[in-house]
């Protein structure tokens, strides 16, 4: 079943997720944003980081990519904010159609 659905990995520091995730779903561009704490390993600016972060997990559709990742942008405190999407292939009927539905415009 083809399906618009997309999932979008960013992480932010411990405490900033949930403002994103919050504004994401309040904006109507996520209809659901799972938050897991993490520790992240990576290359910054010549050096070798080490520090715990949050994973967000965000679940829209594909034509919101864009805007959700510039919102992300303008709330995220890091110079250059993770924001990887992922085409959703198949999922359950049910849960595709309630993502459509909480990402659509408010009535």
């Amino acid at each position: 079943m083809p399906t618009d659905a997309v999932v979008i990995l960013s992480t932010a520091p411990p405490g900033e997720a949930a403002a994103i995730a919050r504004a994401l779903v309040a904006d109507r561009l996520a209809a659901c944003v799972q938050i897991a704490a993490i520790r992240s390993l990576y290359r910054w600016q010549g050096r070798i980081e080490d520090e715990p972060e949050e994973l967000m997990v965000i679940k829209t559709r594909r034509h919101l990519a864009g805007a959700a990742i510039a919102r992300i942008r303008e709330l995220h405190s890091y110079e250059v904010p993770e924001a990887v999407v992922i085409p959703v292939e198949a999922g359950s009927a049910d849960y595709l159609a309630w993502l459509s539905a909480e990402t659509a415009e408010a009535p």
